[in-house]
């Protein structure tokens, strides 16, 4: 657990917080930036059946292949939240393309607008890559994320936490022409 400066504690998911996950999801992809943030829509998460986040909630509260992290306030309240994946040497990514070698994807970061710029963000990274990069099997050796080429703010973000342009930009799943830009962290030496 990583306590922040906002007095937020982070922590992996629990498989019986799964309507906190759908809901903090929904609230989301109903952010201005959600259009360019999130391979998701709104109409698809709110059509998905309970099954669907009870599953998700579960997947990612343990195990080696997924893990999400939520920032709590003292309250109680989430008002954050970021996954990593495990994609592995050989199998397909999100689009279609062919990893090759054992590595995390960042995914799904959220942190509500009256928390950004708290240090939320760092703190729900850093989580997600102490978890990503202390796993024993598989061993990753960098962890990447895919960010709109229209998101200047996610970008500068990134950069600044220490991640770098690895070269690769893929079509945006929309069809409108724009890129996705991969960035990427090294496992630390």
């Amino acid at each position: 657990m990583i306590e922040q400066q906002t007095q937020c504690v982070v922590r992996a998911v629990r498989a019986d917080e799964w309507e906190r996950v759908r809901d903090l999801r929904i609230e989301a992809l109903k952010d201005p930036a959600a259009p360019v943030a999130f391979l998701e829509t709104l109409a698809q998460a709110e059509g998905r059946e309970d099954s669907f986040w009870q599953d998700r909630a579960a997947g990612a509260s343990h195990g080696t292949s997924v893990r999400q992290f939520i920032a709590e306030d003292a309250d109680g309240t989430w008002v954050g939240s970021v996954t990593l994946l495990v994609e592995r040497a050989g199998d397909q990514d999100f689009f279609e393309g062919k990893i090759e070698g054992d590595q995390g994807h960042l995914v799904g970061v959220y942190v509500r607008p009256e928390h950004r710029g708290t240090g939320v963000i760092e703190a729900l990274c850093e989580a997600a890559l102490e978890w990503g990069f202390g796993l024993e099997e598989p061993v990753l050796e960098r962890v990447r994320l895919f960010v709109h080429e229209d998101n200047g703010r996610a970008q500068a973000f990134y950069q600044r936490f220490g991640f770098e342009f690895a070269g690769n930009a893929v079509p945006f799943p929309e069809g409108d022409g724009a890129m996705e830009l991969e960035l990427a962290i090294a496992r630390p030496a």
